[in-house]
């Protein structure tokens, strides 16, 4: 049985449990959760965290207003990819704090050397940008090439690379993130609302974005990393430099949170097991 779970916030969901609707309230309220400091997300001292949403929520509302006013005037003949990215996605994306994305040629490849077409890649996450004529459930009608949707298309990647755990896909007017997934009949993913949001102003929804989707949350973070190699033994041999390693996903701010949520869910279920014996 699937669950999708709203939180307070109108332009949120998350379906499968991978962020849990209370996590994202936590996030928001900026509670006891680890990594929510300014300096988790590279700020300079003293700066808060409050001032670094509301400069991104400046520049990013008057890009949506200009990318929408021209999508609506937008002739039918263009596929509309170059504007929702151009105009808006890659200026999001800036504020989010992956600096100017950069067009991923010939896609990515999976372990077992299938290539998919996703568009862009910010370090060990792929992000996979379409125009706002694409829904993320269907099929190109645009691009007949692509052979699945866009979810199905980032879901595969992910679920057949060991190098990539965390990815993002958007159309300029809904913007979801997935994992590595070993269920194929259970989708998992939290959305986030961009069209409502932007359109409605809904500044502290942006807010919770920010957070959540920020580029810090996604780096491998440094102590981990480092404890990670140094427990792994002086016998082991000697990795190539050149070649990129699998990113453990505990090491991300996502993944900590999102086996956060898990352990206190399980611990929920069992205490909800207790009580009934």
């Amino acid at each position: 049985m699937q669950t999708i779970s709203r939180s307070s916030f109108t332009t949120v969901k998350t379906e499968g449990g991978l962020l849990p609707a209370d996590l994202l309230q936590r996030i928001a309220d900026g509670g006891d959760l680890p990594g929510l400091r300014p300096e988790d997300y590279h700020l300079l001292p003293g700066e808060r965290l409050n001032e670094a949403v509301n400069r991104a929520w400046n520049r990013c509302l008057g890009a949506w207003l200009n990318f929408d006013e021209q999508r609506r005037g937008l002739s039918e003949a263009d596929t509309g990819t170059t504007l929702t990215r151009e105009r808006w996605l890659l200026v999001l994306f800036q504020e989010l704090g992956y600096g100017r994305l950069q067009v991923q040629r010939g896609g990515l490849d999976a372990d077992d050397g299938t290539a998919y077409p996703i568009s862009h890649v910010w370090e060990q996450t792929p992000i996979h940008l379409v125009t706002f004529r694409q829904k993320l459930d269907r099929r190109s009608d645009v691009a007949t090439q692509v052979k699945r949707s866009p979810h199905s298309l980032m879901q595969e990647f992910l679920n057949r690379s060991r190098l990539y755990t965390w990815g993002m896909i958007s159309n300029g007017l809904q913007l979801r993130i997935l994992r590595d997934n070993a269920s194929l009949r259970r989708a998992a993913y939290t959305e986030f609302d961009l069209e409502s949001m932007m359109a409605g102003e809904l500044y502290a929804e942006f807010s919770l974005l920010w957070l959540v989707c920020h580029q810090s949350r996604l780096e491998p973070r440094e102590e981990e990393t480092n404890a990670r190699q140094a427990g792994s033994g002086d016998d082991d041999a000697p990795e190539d430099p050149t070649t990129p390693q699998p990113q453990h996903p505990t090491t991300t701010w996502l993944e900590i949170w999102s086996d956060q949520a898990a352990d206190q869910g399980i611990r929920a279920m069992d205490a909800l097991r207790d009580g009934v014996q």
